[in-house]
């Protein structure tokens, strides 16, 4: 019975990456209407002539060898689902003369004509405007206000990221302009675990632009400009789970899982996903305190896995967590 459901699985998932592609449902994971979508595959009937048996199955039905195909079978498909070619109608983005980023069509058409912005057939270029005294640093503050006014992005941040391109760093510019340029981010992630071997996870507020709601690690969050990996984890720990560094001391170091290529509604999404592992002792307790969480709890591993195949976890928090339970063995 075992391998007939996990076939049916397999069909399943199938199906869904088929739906996507053929965009019928758009931006998986992304939108707030596509977690409901997938909630509503993964809880599919499949029997054969009965209504009994569901893709929503319950860890403990499983083998401890079948749990482990199946986690490794879900990791490979989100891996690929996050592996997309940019936007239709993009141009590759050049700042500083260095490949950087993917901007869309709609972004071209906004910033082109504003100074240091070069458009081409092939590619847009992005550089200081020597001859008018503009810093590279003004010329992508200008780019980034135009597309903010132009509706181009989702929201402002306030926040500074890194521009980088071919492995150096350019310059930096808002946040919110990332997706809509193309342009590499950074995110880092804690899987943290209690001594018995529940996970910590947080639910994201429902003010929050991208997955109100939704659940993710208990720790996640971009890279800011001129900041390590290190420091941005230990920053994130505490913003989003008081967590003092020493309270992290024994966490494993930060591992790239994969880069991300994902088509987003305002843009493209090139993201190095980076993750490390911790053990929190008995007495931490987790507590928000940039008002970015909703709740924070720590569940049993058949808890998460059930919440996985559900649909309730951001698509980012569950490639780190499903990497996370790999390397445990699970």
């Amino acid at each position: 019975m075992i391998g007939w459901q996990a076939r049916k699985i397999v069909r399943l998932n199938y199906l869904l990456e088929l739906l996507k592609d053929r965009r019928i449902i758009a931006n998986l994971g992304r939108s707030c209407v596509a977690p409901a979508w997938r909630a509503h595959f993964n809880s599919m009937s499949v029997g054969r002539r009965t209504a009994g048996i569901h893709y929503n199955y319950c860890m403990n039905d499983l083998d401890p060898g079948s749990l482990t195909s199946a986690i490794n079978l879900r990791y490979q498909q989100l891996g690929r689902l996050v592996q997309q070619l940019p936007p239709k109608g993009s141009r590759p983005l050049t700042v500083s003369g260095r490949v950087s980023g993917w901007v869309t069509a709609k972004a071209t058409r906004v910033v082109d004509g504003l100074p240091g912005v070069h458009v081409e057939a092939e590619a847009v270029h992005v550089t200081a405007a020597a001859s008018q005294r503009i810093t590279l640093k003004a010329v992508l503050e200008r780019i980034a206000q135009t597309l903010r006014d132009a509706n181009c992005l989702r929201g402002w941040r306030n926040e500074l990221i890194d521009v980088v391109g071919e492995g150096r760093t350019l310059s930096v510019i808002e946040r919110a302009a990332m997706r809509p340029l193309g342009l590499l981010t950074r995110a880092v992630h804690l899987n943290a675990w209690t001594p018995t071997g529940n996970l910590w996870i947080a639910r994201r507020a429902l003010n929050k632009s991208t997955d109100p709601g939704m659940w993710d690690t208990l720790v996640g969050g971009l890279v800011g400009a001129a900041e390590s990996l290190d420091a941005s984890l230990l920053r994130e720990s505490n913003e989003e789970a008081g967590l003092a560094p020493a309270a992290l001391e024994g966490r494993d170091p930060l591992r790239m899982i994969l880069r991300m290529h994902r088509r987003l509604p305002e843009g493209y999404q090139v993201e190095d996903l980076l993750a490390s592992e911790c053990v929190l002792a008995e007495s931490v307790r987790p507590a928000n305190q940039d008002g970015e969480v909703s709740e924070i709890r720590n569940v049993p591993v058949a808890e998460v896995w059930s919440m996985i195949q559900a649909g309730e976890f951001t698509l980012e928090a569950e490639l780190v967590i499903l990497d996370g339970l790999r390397r445990r063995g699970l």
